[in-house]
């Protein structure tokens, strides 16, 4: 019997791209997967950002309140467009791996240990939705492949980094480019797949990057597994809001 998931990097909500994000909720009806698997950095967290007051003095925790509660709304109405979609399809196995924009909400728990609430897994009520908790640093493994958000090695060529270090089949985001990469072991062949984002990749979205070109492309990744832990990759790129899925095209502009 095969097993299918979708599997989806990087959508910084508030900041996420729509259409690209429809293009998923789309193939998740088509699809109909057993499994869900979130990478992480679902949201921005700007209000968290552990840089918002770099070079100022930040203010006491009683004026950080009203944005720390704007970005959990924020990121729980993203998030509740793919569980609506997740629903649909009576998809019930679902995992988050936790990015490192996730872990600023901890970090700010940690220095402030009375607004517990904060905590990404009671923040994103993640056991209300059904979700795994997959916490910072701990892999996810399905069949014989591993997930991650994608933060532990880096470089231009972070996918050879990957296979170098992990020596196991890696999927992951946090980078937000496309990269495949595969290797040979005494056992046979592994692979490491980067699979882009979902983040709205225009400047006014990403003004720290001072419009600095990048090499980001839009996708997520649908995963069969079959027999003994087996899998096929199939990563599916968004562009201007449209993917093509079984060979049907799936328009998120509408």
């Amino acid at each position: 019997m095969v097993k299918r998931a979708i599997v989806t990097p990087d959508k910084h909500f508030p900041y996420a791209e729509i259409p690209a994000v429809k293009v998923v909720c789309k193939a998740i009806e088509l699809v109909k997967p057993n499994i869900y698997i979130d990478l992480g950095d679902t949201g921005e967290w700007h209000e968290f950002s552990k840089h918002k007051w770099r070079g100022r003095q930040k203010p006491p925790l009683e004026y950080l309140i009203d944005g720390f509660d704007r970005d959990v709304k924020n990121v729980n109405a993203g998030m509740d467009i793919f569980d609506e979609a997740l629903d649909k399809v009576n998809c019930k196995e679902k995992y988050f791996c936790e990015g490192n924009h996730e872990d600023w909400l901890n970090l700010m728990v940690d220095e402030h240990p009375y607004i517990p609430q904060y905590r990404v897994k009671t923040a994103l009520k993640l056991d209300e939705r059904g979700y795994e908790y997959y916490p910072m640093g701990k892999y996810l493994e399905v069949g014989k492949m591993t997930f991650y958000h994608g933060h532990h090695y880096a470089g231009k060529y972070h996918t050879a980094a990957h296979l170098r270090e992990l020596s196991c089949n890696i999927m992951y985001g946090h980078h937000h480019d496309l990269q495949q990469m595969s290797a040979k072991k005494k056992d046979g062949p592994i692979g490491a797949w980067s699979i882009g984002c979902l983040k709205d990749m225009s400047h006014e979205a990403n003004t720290w990057l001072r419009r600095r070109k990048t090499r980001w492309s839009h996708a997520f990744a649908i995963v069969d597994f079959y027999d003994k832990g087996r899998f096929t990759v199939d990563v599916v790129q968004i562009i201007d809001g449209k993917a093509t899925v079984w060979g049907q095209l799936i328009d998120g502009n509408k």
